[in-house]
């Protein structure tokens, strides 16, 4: 099911699967936004162990502040859009429900996690989580391409504010 990826993980492709499906089966209330089921077991992911779904999402999460980072770089400190557009891209796939929610098995707490277990209790709320961090990155995209740096300034704090609230409540230092 995962491929690895050029880092020597596995990356699942299966995150465009899960959001078209997403897509096809909120039906005729397209309108209001569903929760995605919580993974009970690795059988319900793509992953061989729990162990091995806790490694991914914090390597994951990792990878994406160190994304973060060099976009920072690229949209405050050098205004180049342009050059920011792949790493905008990545943020864009990687920054959502649809890639990180099935990495977190129901229990994947404790001993080599820094998941709190108000993820599992709190599973509506966690996952929203996601939905405000994709619309904030949607908006950083939008000033990017629209060169606007002072938008993308304001944007790029809204994202930076979405991942710390989330890990304020969900997360141990």
């Amino acid at each position: 099911m995962q491929q690895p990826s050029s880092k020597g993980r596995r990356a699942p492709h299966w995150a465009l699967s899960v959001a078209l499906l997403g897509l096809f089966s909120t039906g005729v209330n397209a309108e209001q936004p569903t929760t995605p089921a919580m993974p009970q077991s690795a059988a319900d992911t793509p992953f061989a162990s729990d162990r091995e779904a806790v490694i991914w999402r914090q390597d994951e999460l990792k990878d994406l502040e160190r994304l973060l980072r060099q976009l920072r770089f690229d949209l405050v400190n050098n205004q180049d859009a342009r050059g920011a557009a792949p790493r905008l891209a990545e943020l864009q796939e990687k920054a959502t429900q649809a890639h990180f929610l099935p990495a977190f098995i129901a229990g994947t707490h404790g001993p080599g996690s820094d998941a709190k277990p108000d993820i599992w209790e709190e599973w509506d709320e966690f996952s929203a989580g996601f939905t405000d961090l994709e619309e904030k990155v949607s908006i950083l995209i939008e000033a990017a391409e629209q060169e606007d740096y002072r938008a993308a300034t304001r944007a790029f704090s809204d994202v930076g504010l979405s991942c710390r609230s989330c890990h304020r409540a969900y997360r141990y230092d």
